[in-house]
């Protein structure tokens, strides 16, 4: 059955309805079908549109964070288009609002300011470099074309300027941060000592009485966890790998040639000039006017770059912007590039950012590899997509075959598959290959545990697919006394340790509290240890957590020293006694812990006032979801 499906595939009546669909794709684009309806926005946000595939990609972009960020472990669940698409939306919604504010304050970012930035990104260089090739593919894997990642990256850069302009416009005044240094500086003196809980566990055994009272108790802890023993089918891709023919072979490859990564590349440099604030028209066309006669006295480019242009990015570089294909740089500088010779300069080119004068350095004609070269790569990418056609239509056929049997023995006939049979497998499994949590709420659903059905086909990554259906139902049921004597008697010994332990740090606390006994004292009389910590603050890292976290909760002492005690988690109990309570002073703090102090406040208050500015914008707006 899986080889008809593969061969399905092949034929020309497969081929033709493929073929359909990448004709409705190109015409109405994928969103057409991804998002249904045929208008041309989603939303509108004071007028601006949200687009279908705007928030296609938005959806897309959430996909890939939560599977790069949760793996095996995924729920499908959370990949549901309209989960993600509400939430997408709602994203897009915000940041269209605040580019709006933006906008509203003239806030922008240059040409030359966004070169620098993609230029100095780890991401696109090697050996140090900036590597155009390294750039688009980098972009081309995250769905983005230079175009498109620029427009993305102006805009974070433009919101960044909009948030640090509310998070910097407040600040914290001299009464805030004597009011949080009188806290953070506080200083507590503390005695305490340690009653460990490893003695008072060989105080007794329990007897075989106590110990079946004790089972008798606490019958739940000792159940069986329920599990279930599973019979299952599974898909993957690996099973609809085939040869490639050698004609779809050479196509592919002929379409490879014909991508972008294989077309003529321009190394640029440019001179750019800018009109400055209160700089006239005349004042700024004779600016102009002096680079263009500069350079035809002979000039060298890079040194009027250098001294005249007013990218600060790419001046002192001879005005090199590096390599572009033609979708670099905006519209009006491709196109004069396009038409330059290598050396040659252009005429002045206006664009948004300014007026530029460009030099083609070099010119990097496309040389692209053989088909004997590709083959590996080729191969694979053609053995992908057609498996993933063939393995989609088979877990259709799988879908309908589980929903109308009554187990799986024939739909694993049918697809010729084989039905595996699982361990016991309980609701919290974490390991085997029936561990995803999408598996175990389908084994342990009302339709596959009482009803006794065929779970749906369930997805667990885009290359497998499993169906599961009872075999067997372990409930839970009460270990015998026997097997679980051992796990009573620690229990119980414990228990009656952790009372023993209370009653004596109780006493001790007891005795400090009348003034009849000192912390000293009780240490050495009974063999603990026990310290004093002068001026601790709450950042003190030698005091015990526990200990510092109680101290500190404690009221001040009026009358004489406040005691209590805690029990960590080891089970030891320290008893403590706060005997002084200072609090504390600005000036007592370092410089650069005060400047610390300055900027949390002022970030916590500006934190508040972007929520506010938020809020404020999605009050005054007029959005509407179409």
């Amino acid at each position: 059955m899986l080889q008809d499906i593969r061969k399905s595939t092949q034929g020309t009546a497969a081929k033709v309805v493929i073929g359909l669909i990448v004709i409705s794709f190109a015409l109405f684009g994928i969103e057409s079908i991804l998002l249904g309806g045929g208008g041309n926005s989603v939303a509108e946000v004071n007028g601006e549109s949200v687009t279908p595939l705007e928030l296609q990609q938005a959806v897309d972009t959430q996909r890939r964070q939560l599977m790069a960020m949760m793996g095996n472990d995924l729920d499908p669940e959370l990949l549901d288009e309209q989960r993600l698409g509400a939430r997408a939306l709602e994203g897009i919604i915000n940041r269209k609002l605040l580019m709006q504010s933006a906008r509203a304050l003239d806030l922008t970012v240059s040409e030359a300011e966004l070169g620098a930035v993609i230029g100095g990104m780890e991401q696109f260089q090697i050996d140090g470099q900036f590597s155009p090739e390294m750039y688009r593919s980098l972009l081309a894997s995250a769905g983005y074309t230079p175009g498109t990642f620029k427009q993305a990256l102006q805009d974070d850069l433009v919101l960044n300027q909009l948030r640090s302009g509310l998070a910097g416009s407040d600040f914290a005044t001299s009464a805030e941060m004597a009011l949080n240094a009188r806290i953070l500086a506080e200083q507590r003196d503390i005695r305490y000592l340690t009653i460990p809980l490893e003695p008072f566990l060989g105080i007794s055994e329990p007897d075989s009485a106590e110990i079946e009272a004790w089972y008798q108790a606490n019958e739940e802890r000792f159940m069986t966890p329920e599990s279930v023993v599973l019979d299952y089918v599974e898909l993957t891709l690996e099973d609809f790998r085939e040869p490639v023919a050698e004609r779809d072979l050479e196509e592919e490859y002929r379409i490879e040639l014909g991508s972008y990564q294989y077309q003529t590349e321009n190394r640029v440099a440019h001179i750019l000039l800018q009109q400055a604030s209160g700089e006239s028209d005349s004042e700024f066309a004779g600016r102009v006017e002096a680079v263009q006669a500069a350079l035809d006295a002979g000039e060298e480019f890079a040194a009027v770059a250098a001294e005249r242009s007013d990218d600060i990015g790419s001046a002192g570089n001879g005005g090199d912007l590096g390599f572009s294909a033609g979708d670099a740089f905006p519209e009006e500088m491709e196109a004069a590039i396009a038409e330059l010779d290598v050396n040659t300069i252009s005429e002045p080119v206006v664009t948004e950012a300014g007026t530029h004068f460009l030099l083609v350095t070099e010119r990097r004609e496309a040389d692209p590899p053989s088909l004997a070269e590709m083959r590996p790569q080729l191969e694979a990418r053609l053995q992908d997509r057609d498996a993933r056609v063939a393995l989609l239509l088979a877990v259709e056929q799988l879908r309908d075959l589980a929903f109308t049997a009554s187990n799986l023995s024939r739909p694993a006939e049918e697809l010729g598959l084989e039905v595996k049979r699982s361990g016991p497998v309980t609701r919290d499994q974490q390991a085997g290959p029936l561990a995803a949590p999408a598996i175990l709420r389908a084994a342990f659903s009302e339709d596959v545990l009482e009803l006794g059905h065929n779970s749906e086909v369930v997805e667990l990554s885009d290359d497998r697919f499993v169906a599961v259906h009872l075999h067997q139902h372990n409930k839970p049921e009460l270990q015998p006394l026997k097997a679980v004597r051992e796990e009573i008697v620690a229990a119980l010994t414990r228990e009656r340790a952790q009372e023993a332990l209370e009653r004596a740090a109780e006493t001790a606390v007891a005795a400090l509290a009348s003034g009849e006994d000192t912390v000293e004292a009780i240490a050495q009389r009974e063999g603990y240890e026990w310290q004093v910590e002068i001026g601790a603050r709450r950042d003190n890292r030698t005091v015990p957590g526990a200990v510092l976290e109680r101290a500190f909760s404690l009221p001040a002492p009026a009358a004489g020293p406040v005691v209590d005690y805690v029990v960590e988690a080891s089970g030891d109990a320290r008893v403590l006694q706060l005997v002084r309570v200072e609090a504390g002073e600005l000036a007592s703090l370092p410089p650069e812990q005060q400047e610390s102090l300055r900027q949390r406040i002022g970030g916590e208050f500006g934190a508040v006032l972007q929520v506010e500015h938020e809020q404020a914008l999605r009050a005054d707006a007029e959005i509407s979801v179409l």
